[in-house]
Formats: structure tokens, sequence, C-alpha cells
């Protein structure tokens, strides 16, 4: 048998793993290492055995002798069946007080369930949301970890060694109890979808509207990179519109089939939204708008119909068209902070729902680096908007985000406009809206929507003038109210 070296363990060697142990050798850990398949973990020893302190294991048993107590294993293998045949397993080797540590992309009510059965037999099991793909597990992810406090002791440093680093910060933090960690990941995710959508639908009112060619779009995204907008995911846009495909010579963006895939969490995002009673209208957009991107011959059956509307680029009518980039600047900032809002809400009203004491603020902060929505100024904002006791029901109600929305409203409206004119579709850039103006009317048509269901299904309602709980009798003459 090994001996006890190793402070951390890694089961699971594919990509995300393996640039993960390494990451955690780095940083002056020694790691275990176990895959089901040992030629992987010899591909790892043989490739990058000498970056750090690394215990390979042929067997669970040599891996379970081989990691110090508390045994501790992140598992980095597929969500579903085999992290719970991953976790079966490492409860026969493992001792109560052991930490299982799941880092896929597993869906947080599973995360609540196994770690109820796992700690029924004493072990502490978090679940932990790690984003930054390939890259970030190998230089610096963000961390998002749930579990017990105890575990986090242990854990934590460990974690704060190889986390993304904004101004000598650690991208992690711990989140709270159960699938707090993989639920903030996934609305995390969910904010990814709207803020990739926003800047797709920026893109084509630009290409199509204004009939700018990639490599030109390229350089304005550069230069809104310089700005607010500055973010990893504006950064990566520009290179991909500046590149070129090698076989063609074409924009690499006009080879690519318009057809946006989906792995899960956008819609676990959504319909958790659903069920909370939390309405984040721009995620959902965004998630609809890649459906409907790959129902393609649903799209070819519509060219062929030659459905009517507008086909036709935006008229300025004079207008600077300098200053017509800078309302899509602004639109785009507009619908993605209101997506941001909408996304930290969810995560209000799942903390309500689940329990979780979720700080918004620190969740803010891991997000600077690490991961793809990091975007260290709008995050550096909005950490210090939820900082402190008093935080803002909403992040649209934070006095800077405020001004600038109120600032920006005008040039949001235009832009909406001109694409409804020429016929190119912004679901997220108008959900975004929308919902910006329903928090701000003071009545809605909801009033009426209530009465219809008191007509056909004695729902009730409440009155404006009184306290109470009505009912009209509908069917009957007069019509009269009841207190129900």
């Amino acid at each position: 048998m090994a001996e006890a070296t190793a402070n951390i363990g890694v089961i699971g060697l594919a990509t995300m793993g393996s640039n993960l142990a390494r990451n955690l050798a780095h940083h002056g850990n020694t790691v275990a290492l176990f895959n089901r398949h040992y030629s992987r973990t010899e591909k790892l020893m043989n490739e990058h055995g000498t970056e750090g302190n690394f215990v390979p294991a042929e067997t669970l048993e040599e891996f379970a002798a081989s990691l110090k107590r508390p045994r501790t294993a992140i598992i980095m293998v597929k969500a579903g069946a085999p992290t719970d045949a991953t976790i079966a397993q490492l409860e026969e080797v493992f001792e109560p007080g052991d930490i299982i540590v799941d880092g896929g992309n597993s869906f947080f009510k599973d995360t609540i369930k196994r770690e109820k059965e796992v700690r029924a037999k004493g072990f502490h099991f978090v679940g932990c949301g790690v984003s930054g793909g390939e890259e970030g597990a190998l230089n610096g992810p963000s961390l998002m970890p749930g579990g017990t406090a105890e575990s986090w002791k242990t854990l934590g440093p460990i974690l704060q060694s190889i986390a993304a680093k904004v101004n000598g910060e650690p991208c992690v933090t711990h989140i709270g109890t159960d699938g707090a960690g993989h639920f903030v990941k996934m609305v995390h995710n969910g904010i990814e979808y709207a803020d990739m959508q926003v800047i797709g639908e920026a893109y084509d009112i630009l290409r199509r509207g204004l009939g700018m060619d990639a490599e030109e779009i390229g350089d304005v995204f550069a230069e809104w990179n310089k700005g607010d907008l500055d973010s990893y995911l504006i950064e990566i846009t520009a290179e991909i519109l500046h590149h070129k495909d090698a076989e063609t010579g074409k924009p690499f963006v006009d080879v690519v089939v318009d057809h946006a895939g989906m792995k899960g969490t956008g819609t676990w995002t959504v319909q958790t939204g659903l069920e909370c009673g939390s309405p984040v209208a721009a995620i959902g957009e965004a998630v609809f708008a890649r459906a409907l991107s790959s129902h393609g011959e649903l799209r070819e059956d519509a060219q062929k119909e030659g459905l009517a509307g507008p086909n036709k680029t935006i008229d300025l009518a004079g207008e600077d068209k300098a200053a017509f980039v800078e309302d899509v600047r602004k639109a785009l900032f507009a619908s993605k902070v209101v997506a941001y809002a909408q996304g930290l809400n969810e995560i209000q009203d799942g903390a309500k729902e689940y329990g979780w004491d979720i700080n918004l603020s620190e969740v803010a902060r891991i997000w600077r680096g690490g991961c793809i929505i990091r975007a260290q100024f709008l995050l550096d904002r909005i950490t210090e908007a939820f900082r402190g006791d008093n935080p803002p029901a909403s992040l649209l109600f934070d006095p800077y985000f405020e001004k600038i929305i109120g600032e920006s409203q005008d040039a949001w409206r235009r832009v909406i406009v001109r694409a409804v004119e020429a016929g190119i579709p912004t679901p997220v850039f108008s959900s975004s809206l929308a919902y910006y103006d329903g928090l701000r009317s003071k009545r809605l048509p909801t009033a009426l929507t209530q009465s219809q269901r008191d007509f056909f299904g004695a729902h009730t309602y409440g009155r404006v003038d009184k306290p109470g709980v009505f009912h009209t009798l509908w069917a009957e003459e007069g019509k009269p109210e009841i207190e129900a």
C-alpha cells in the first residue's frame, strides 16, 4: 500500500481532471491520481509527471491509502450515473470524516440528494462549481464550493491555492451548504448564456443592420473591451471576428454553421427560475435563441415559404454611424446588466427556497477572474453594490447601475426599434427592456389577468382600496362580490 503523503486526490483524468490535478501540483499540493483506465494516469505521469508531486494509483484502495486524513478527493467524471458510481466506490474505501468533492457540472438538486445520503454514512460531501473550462482548470478557475463549514476548513486552503487571483484575492469562497455551490454555478452559466446572446445580437445589428464586415466589427469589440464592457467574452469575440479561415480565407465566423449547442445548465437555470417564481427572462430568451438556431429544417421551411417581413439594412437617415454604434454599445451593456440582475435575484430566491445563506457580494467577487463571465470592472461594481448590511433588492436599484441604465435607456430603445424595423431579431435586448419597464411600471395589466382567472376559475383577487381576498359570482345576475 502507498504511504499517506497526498493532501488531495483527483479521480477522473480527462482534460479537465488532468488540468486540475496539474494546477494543484503546481501550487505545492501532493496530488493522488486515479482513473478507471490506468492508461490515462500513465499518460499524465509521462507527459507532466515532473511538474509537481503526484502519487499515481492503479486501484481505489491504493488511492485511498495514499491520502492523509481527512482524505479529500475531487471527482471529475461525467455528471449523473458515473458520478453516483464513483461516490459509491469511494464510500467503500474512505472512512467517516473524509471529504468527497464533486467538481462536475451536476444539477444542484442531485447534489442536495447526494449530500444527504453521503452525510448519513458519516462522510462530508461538497458540490463544487468549477468555471473557466480547460484553461481555467490549469491556470486558475473560479470555484464555487458548497458543503459543510467543517469540510471548508480542510478544502478551503487547497482551493484557495489553485483559484484565479484578482488583486491578490483568490476567486473562491464557501458558497453555502449542500447544493448551494452547484446552484450558483448553474446561475453563472445561465448568465453566460444571456451574455453571449447579447453580444451576438449586437454583432447582428452591426453586420446585417449597418453592413459592417467581420473585421470592422472586431475592431469595434476590441475598442469596447477597453471600457466598461471589458470582459473575457468581449475579448474573445474581437479575436474571433478578426480570425480568417485557413482553408477559404473567409472570416471564420462566416464558415461556422449557425446552430448553437447546449449542455443543460442554461435550461436548468430557466426551469429553476420558473419553480422559484424568479423572472429570468433574459436567460430564458438566450436559451430559446439557441434552440431556435438548432431547428435547421424549420428555419429552412420558413425560407422556402418566404415568410413576410422586412429584410433590410438600417437606414440611419443621415444620423452619424459612430453615434449609432455607441447606441448599440449602451444597449448591450444595459441588457447585460439586466441579465446579471435577474441571475442574482434567482440566487436570492433559491437561497430562500433551500435555506442557504449566500453572500451576493462574495459571489460577484469570485466571478471577477477565472470564470467565463469574468469582467473585472463590472463585477467590481457588483461586488461593491451588495457589500454591507443594506444591499439593494435588485442590482438595478444600486445608484451606480440605476444612473448608467437611466442614461442608456433612450439608446437602448432606439436600437431595438431600428432592429425591429429591419427585421433583425433581438430577443434578449427586447426582453431585458421589457423587464426594466415592467419594474418601473406603477400598474401592470396583470390586474386583467387576475380578473380573468377569477372569472373562469374562481381564483380570487385582492382589491386596491381595502384588504382581504375576494371573488365575484360572475354567473349570477348583478355579479355580486363576496369575500373569499
